[in-house]
């Protein structure tokens, strides 16, 4: 019997070891992968505190480090970067907010609820997303002008808010839940809206930050919409205002890198905040009800 057991020890061990060295592995190459990723924000970061000498030089840390570029953003009277900043955070926020709420219903109402034509309407909806959105550029342009709203952020959001990405999206989250919970609820009385409310929603807290960060990152970076609907110059977002920064032919590097450090800013501490969620939503999309 003591014979036996050695070997099943060192076959033990073995696998052990094997595990050990496949886990080392996988972290080792998803540090270098994050890496990868983090280096274009480390390289921003640095350019955007480098003086003006340093600015073509290589050097990861900078030999004179200041805080110019940013104070020269937000301290120049000509560019108004503190209301261009205040502008992309109401947008962004309200737009974030309406379309996680019409993103909920649709989905839902797409995995739950039995009409006539459901699937096709929603084929049909699939099959905007292999579309380039340059072709809605100029209907959505000329819809936004017969009702009035150019120079306006009702213009600059609503083209965007019943989103195919967030339909399809939600419904494949309300899809993998089990329709048991909700069964039970309808047993107790409950209406179909207080299922989707009590029910459904609060166990969508995971895709709901899911597609608030990527609707509000959408919303934050988005430039060329803005720029053809917002002529007035304080009406501007970020990203449109600070494009206008840069000259014909010089380039102030450092009010570029500043800039674009307070644009990735907001978009970095939300994620921080709704990781948890995020993760949460990634675990259970391999869960079935």
């Amino acid at each position: 019997m003591a014979s036996a057991s050695v070997p099943a020890e060192r076959v033990s061990g073995g696998q052990a070891g094997t595990r050990l060295i496949s886990r080392i592995v996988l972290y080792a190459l998803l540090v270098l992968f994050a890496l990868f990723f983090l280096l274009p924000l480390v390289w921003m970061f640095v350019t955007a505190v480098k003086p003006f000498e340093e600015w073509v030089q290589p050097n990861w840390i900078p030999n004179n480090p200041t805080f110019e570029n940013f104070r020269s953003i937000f301290a120049d009277p000509t560019l108004p970067a503190p209301r261009w900043f205040l502008n992309s955070l109401g947008v962004a926020s309200v737009f974030t907010l309406l379309v996680l709420f019409i993103d909920a219903l649709a989905g839902y109402a797409y995995a739950r609820l039995e009409f006539a034509g459901r699937n096709l309407l929603f084929g049909l909806l699939l099959a905007t997303l292999v579309m380039p959105g340059l072709m809605f550029l100029i209907p959505n342009y000329l819809t936004v002008n017969r009702l009035g709203w150019l120079n306006s952020y009702q213009g600059v959001m609503a083209p965007g808010l019943a989103g195919v990405f967030g339909v399809f999206f939600m419904r494949q989250f309300f899809q993998g839940l089990p329709k048991e919970l909700e069964e039970a609820a309808r047993i107790d009385g409950a209406s179909t809206w207080t299922t989707f409310y009590r029910v459904a929603l609060p166990l969508a807290k995971g895709a709901l930050a899911t597609l608030a960060v990527i609707t509000f990152m959408a919303s934050w970076n988005d430039f060329l919409w803005p720029l053809l609907v917002l002529n007035d110059r304080t009406m501007q977002t970020l990203p449109v205002g600070l494009a206008t920064i840069q000259g014909q032919y010089t380039f102030d590097y450092g009010k570029l890198m500043a800039g674009a450090a307070v644009t990735a800013l907001p978009v970095l501490v939300l994620y921080m905040f709704l990781q948890r969620y995020i993760v949460q939503s990634v675990a259970m999309t391999g869960l079935k009800g």
